[in-house]
């Protein structure tokens, strides 16, 4: 059985889903750790499902490899030192301050 617009709108109404277009939307950046993928002439489609809100993309798609700041060994090693913390969690916090000393440090103590 094919349903036509109109009959699928009625029946996601009835079932709780609202569906609707998001007006002038020119780009979509979802950023993970290692790449962006950027989503330009963007249409997208914002779908409330009881509350859960789901969102559709379309559009042209590109990647992008994220830059990794790299940081000097002595800015990791102050800020090991200072905060009493693993390598890791020194680069960590030296990106999140982006690379700001003191600010890593202080997010690390505080």
């Amino acid at each position: 059985m094919k349903l036509g617009d109109r009959q699928a709108r009625r029946m996601m109404e009835r079932m709780g889903i609202n569906m609707k277009e998001m007006p002038g939307v020119e780009e979509v950046i979802i950023r993970t750790a290692e790449k962006e993928i950027h989503i330009r002439n963007a249409a997208v489609s914002e779908v409330n499902a009881q509350g859960n809100r789901v969102f559709q993309v379309v559009g042209e798609v590109e990647e992008v490899a994220r830059e990794r700041k790299t940081f000097s060994d002595e800015d990791i090693l102050l800020v090991q030192q200072q905060a009493n913390v693993t390598r890791e969690k020194a680069i960590a916090a030296l990106e999140e301050a982006e690379g700001e000393v003191a600010r890593a440090i202080l997010k690390l103590t505080s």
